[in-house]
């Protein structure tokens, strides 16, 4: 891939097939992306990022965040969607399924990094509680 066509700063192009799918700006969207995701997806996006996290954390704490292109802002994007899939991948491992669907019922609603999601409305009880 030509410099031209890179969504990632120079030296990061071994994550350029992550950018698509692990590069979100949101915290919800990486949370739902970890629980769509395979096993394999999250697998081949650990194994590659973890080996990157300290060169790229050092090259984006070069500049303060508002200062960030988009390319920079992509990697910022993947380094965060790494963290979720560490726990997925390092903990959790072939559990993460049974753990998406519990998962599923929490909402984030707000973070200090990322935009706030709308909150979902409680749902009513359907008279099969315990």
């Amino acid at each position: 891939m030509t410099r031209e066509m890179s969504q990632l700063p120079p030296g990061f192009e071994a994550l350029e097939p992550f950018v698509a799918l692990w590069a979100t700006p949101s915290a919800a969207e990486r949370a739902r992306l970890r629980g769509a995701s395979t096993e394999g997806d999250r697998t081949s996006f650990y194994a590659a990022a973890k080996e990157m996290l300290v060169s790229a954390l050092a090259y984006l704490d070069k500049k303060p965040l508002v200062q960030l292109d988009p390319k920079e802002e992509a990697l910022l994007n993947l380094m965060l969607s790494l963290c979720h899939v560490s726990l997925a991948v390092e903990a959790q491992g072939q559990e993460e399924s049974n753990h998406t669907k519990v998962r599923d019922l929490m909402r984030i609603t707000r973070t200090s990094a990322g935009p706030t999601v709308p909150a979902i409305a409680p749902q009513p009880d359907r008279g099969g509680g315990a």
